[in-house]
């Protein structure tokens, strides 16, 4: 059994489960649901931002700080898909190529395949896999964010933001949903022009913010990922968060993740099963026809189908 396998550190098993994942393929539940009792002790830790905000560079030097400290990473690196071909360029396994042969690092890349919000359909059952492999810490990259694709903030327990100077992110972040999820700001690049202003835009806008979830202030660590320089307070930090959590809203958090799981799988089932019920009948084919010759609008007719579904 595969999970059985995962569970005893065997790498290929690990690799084939999350591949049949990320396929969605048949059977790969019934492993997810063995696993599951296993996980809940690594750090999750997901990196957002700005396409060219030098995220993967960044993830890069974060795990090789892991590893000096014996932490053993798990890096699951989501690439946008191709609306044309499907496919994806994956650029992060360019990036992570120095840390190929460590037996400490396990790299998976995925692409989004539609999936909107920053993640992959796939993300939550690919990281519980990692975390029954026994990893320390998870880096999750997401693709790159723009001001409303926040999913990551539902899988990680630390979000970082990555910033730069030169994107106008320091006052286009207070227009979004990424100011509150932040729980700590990377402004990368952090030689360029521009940066100090950068800086203190944030600092002033984190200061005038109102309401906060908890009483986590999220820092602001200038990074020069290139360089290898900063990357070494940001993981301080990240493991600040953490220690913060594991007193003031582990369980909260814990909950949340959960309740965001179930809805996930709630939502597929419940469509999948609902569809298989109705494709094939007769109403089906009516209703598909009205709608075609004008007869009711597909809002109309969505609602009666739900309601004959539901009914019955």
């Amino acid at each position: 059994m595969l999970a059985e396998r995962v569970l005893t550190g065997d790498i290929r098993a690990a690799a084939q489960l999350m591949r049949d994942i990320d396929d969605d393929a048949q059977g790969a539940t019934a492993h997810l649901k063995h696993l599951y009792p296993h996980t809940g002790h690594a750090h999750i830790i997901g990196l957002t931002g700005a396409p060219g905000a030098g995220k993967s560079t960044l993830m890069d030097g974060m795990v090789h700080h892991l590893r000096r400290q014996g932490k053993t990473v798990g890096v699951l690196a989501i690439d946008p898909t191709s609306p044309y071909s499907g496919g994806a360029i994956l650029g992060d396994r360019v990036r992570l190529q120095r840390h190929a042969d460590d037996g400490g690092v396990f790299i998976k890349s995925i692409a989004t395949r539609g999936h909107v919000g920053g993640l992959s359909r796939s993300a939550f059952g690919i990281a519980t896999v990692m975390d029954a492999m026994g990893k320390d810490v998870i880096l999750v990259e997401t693709v790159g964010a723009g001001q409303d694709e926040v999913d990551i903030i539902h899988l990680a327990h630390t979000t970082i933001v990555v910033i730069t100077a030169d994107m106008g992110d320091g006052i286009q972040a207070v227009k979004s949903g990424i100011l509150e999820t932040a729980d700590i700001f990377a402004l990368n690049k952090a030689d360029m022009e521009g940066a100090e202003i950068a800086l203190n835009e944030i600092k002033m806008m984190l200061s005038m913010q109102q309401a906060r979830k908890s009483n986590w202030a999220p820092p602001v660590i200038k990074t020069l990922a290139l360089r290898n320089q900063g990357v070494d307070e940001l993981l301080r930090r990240a493991q600040d968060h953490w220690n913060f959590l594991k007193t003031d809203g582990l369980k909260d958090y814990q909950k949340h993740k959960m309740h965001t799981e179930f809805m996930i799988h709630f939502r597929r089932h419940l469509m999948e099963q609902s569809l298989s019920a109705l494709e094939h009948g007769r109403k089906w084919r009516e209703t598909m026809d009205s709608i075609a010759r004008y007869d009711i609008d597909p809002c109309s007719a969505a609602e009666a189908l739900v309601h004959a579904l539901l009914k019955k």
